[in-house]
């Protein structure tokens, strides 16, 4: 059996290598973050070679392969014009480079930070008495001069002049951006002493234990080769980069469309000017005025681009796949961006108003963030044919399956595949879609239903506002506006501190049985009472009969009778067959109701696991 790699390590020399970084044979993919290492970081890193301590591997990418095509640019410090076609770009070990080639090939100063990250200029230096005194620590050895090569004392007056040669030759201090090029110097310096013999073995010494260090010096190379998938290389980048920017499957599509000079940043962020204001705004500030899109990202947006992309391809090529997995976001051509990005923006668009319709107003309500990915895709397939009642009930019964089945919130890529296809089908007369076949709903995750970070729970919580819901105090049903100004949150209809009064156990009062939406004005008058004294408090404050408040306790699907004799369990009771009411109207199932009971056994082995499944939620 044979078998294949991708990478192959091996070492080079470090002259070489700078060597083919002036040439330009070495370059960094764009989406590098630039060039950040401070005095300290360098001065360390050329007293480890000066020792030939190890400085760490260097991981390259080697180029060649057509599908892993990205925008290139120089090392910092380099120009070149023709800009060269690079052999290899570095991946891991761009700040160890970039400050060995400054400070050991440039004729000018670095360009770096002092510790409190400050801009500065240094001219590095290597003291030949110290680095060869074997008592003295070797970074103390390592000099550092601003770019006028003056020391300057508090006052900023100077006290030391070092600009010169003879002053470098009379102070013994080595210019390290001669290390690779020492014979010139040599020369001078052995002329300036007039070839003392003292000083000829000073450099013969320091030539032996530091500069030859330097020109032998072997960098660790691991190579990716050119036959490396792009996914391959973003994972891997991932893994080696802890300390720099996240290269997520934005960031590298990024840098493969800026090869075509297109700038992938700027249509979804924005164009900003060279103080940092934005000037032009961007796809992503187009969405997410919609407050229900504020938290979508912009891998969310990708995933929907490829799967229509690769939907529309498949109707011309079955044999291919409909897939928005990382790989095939990856693969995604400029040509197919451009042709989807405005329509499934539009996509986007049409999902928000849709969900705003099912009173979901904010991002923190959004049951799935991800199951906007496949809503908006379906919007975009559909097009016009999406815009008629009998297309957008069907849309919401699946997206109601989705919520209450819990099916978005792992890996669900998979299911965004057949998602797409599978409800554009049913609206044009096909079978239900899977997401509608799989949904299910247990009764007994009633009881475990207690905080936002179940889907579930949020669900719930919007087709109370949905289907009635009025405010107790105002008794108006909830608008946007209202929404926001009167500070709708869900609050228990039995409130806490009352249930802890009358010993009624917490797995019952603090699951979404006990809670509906209400504004922060009710709930304050609600405070810890019972509701049989708070509804006599909401009627008088608000003007409301007994008849209307009844009216507005059921558009709670709560009884109002129960509530008015303190009731809880008959409440409660009541409250959870109704809201499994609600369930099946939305999903279009019906819900078993055996095990629905309110002190069933099954609830009471269940209720602790979904802690960890709303946990999970919560990321999605």
């Amino acid at each position: 059996m044979t078998t294949t790699t991708t990478f192959d390590s091996t070492k080079e020399s470090l002259q070489n290598i700078l060597d083919d970084v002036r040439q330009g044979k070495i370059q960094l993919p764009e989406f590098q973050r630039g060039w950040v290492w401070d005095d300290e970081h360098i001065r360390s890193l050329l007293a480890s070679i000066s020792l030939s301590y190890p400085i760490g591997a260097v991981m390259m990418l080697q180029t060649g392969n057509p599908d892993v095509r990205f925008k290139a640019r120089l090392l910092e410090g380099i120009q070149l014009d023709p800009h060269p076609s690079p052999e290899r770009f570095v991946l891991d070990g761009q700040q160890r480079l970039t400050s060995l080639f400054q400070s050991l090939c440039l004729d000018k100063p670095v360009a770096t930070y002092d510790m409190r990250g400050k801009s500065i200029q240094r001219w590095y230096y290597l003291d030949m008495m110290k680095a060869l005194d074997p008592r003295c620590d070797r970074e103390d050895a390592i000099l550092g001069f601003s770019e006028d090569r003056k020391v300057r004392n508090f006052r900023g007056e100077p006290i030391a002049d070092y600009s010169t040669r003879e002053a470098e030759f009379q102070h013994c201090i080595f210019p390290i951006n001669e290390i690779f090029n020492c014979a010139e110097w040599r020369r001078g310096f052995n002329k300036f002493w007039h070839f003392d013999e003292e000083k000829i073995q000073l450099f013969d010494e320091f030539d032996e234990q530091i500069i030859k260090r330097f020109e032998q010096y072997h960098v660790p190379i691991i190579k990716l080769l050119k036959e490396t998938p792009k996914e391959a290389v973003c994972q891997v980048f991932e893994k080696v980069n802890t300390g720099g920017v996240s290269l997520t499957v934005f960031e590298l599509l990024t840098a493969t469309f800026a090869v075509d000079e297109y700038d992938l940043r700027e249509d979804w962020e924005g164009q900003r000017d060279s103080r940092g204001n934005k000037v032009k705004p961007g796809r992503a500030d187009r969405l997410r005025k919609q407050n229900v899109l504020g938290t979508l990202e912009s891998t969310d947006f990708l995933q929907a681009v490829t799967l229509i992309a690769t939907y529309t391809h498949k109707l011309k090529k079955p044999d291919v796949a409909i897939s928005c997995k990382r790989k095939d976001i990856l693969r995604l051509t400029l040509a197919d961006y451009l042709a989807w990005a405005e329509p499934v923006t539009r996509g986007f668009e049409k999902a928000a108003k849709l969900l705003h319709s099912q009173k979901i107003f904010t991002a923190r309500d959004l049951p799935y963030r991800t199951q906007l990915v496949p809503l908006a895709a379906i919007y975009t397939a559909l097009g016009d044919r999406a815009d008629n009642d009998s297309a957008r009930a069907k849309f919401l019964r699946w997206y109601w399956c989705g919520v209450f089945g819990e099916l978005y919130g792992g890996a669900i890529e998979t299911r965004f595949a057949k998602d797409l296809p599978d409800v554009v089908a049913w609206v044009e007369g096909g079978p239900e879609p899977t997401t509608v076949s799989d949904s299910n709903f247990a009764p007994t995750r009633l009881f475990t239903l207690r905080s936002k970070n179940s889907a579930a729970y949020k669900g719930l919580s919007t087709l109370l506002l949905r289907d009635g819901g009025y405010d107790l105090l105002t008794g108006e049903a909830v608008d946007l506006l209202i929404y926001f100004t009167d500070r709708i949150d869900i609050h228990h209809i039995f409130p806490r501190e009352y249930c802890k009064r009358v010993g009624i156990e917490v797995k019952y009062y603090d699951c979404i049985v006990n809670k509906t939406p209400l504004s922060a004005k009710t709930n304050r008058i609600i405070g810890s009472n019972a509701p049989s004294v708070y509804l006599e408090r909401l009627q008088s404050s608000g003007g409301i009969s007994r008849e209307r408040m009844d009216e507005l306790i059921r558009s709670h699907v709560a009884d109002p009778g129960s509530l008015r004799t303190d009731n809880f369990d008959s409440f409660f009771a009541a409250r959870q067959r109704a809201l499994l009411d609600r369930i099946e109207k939305a999903t279009g199932k019906i819900i078993s109701r055996d095990a629905a009971a309110l002190n069933t056994q099954e609830a009471e082995d269940y209720r602790e696991m979904p802690e960890e499944m709303e946990e999970a939620e919560a990321l999605a």
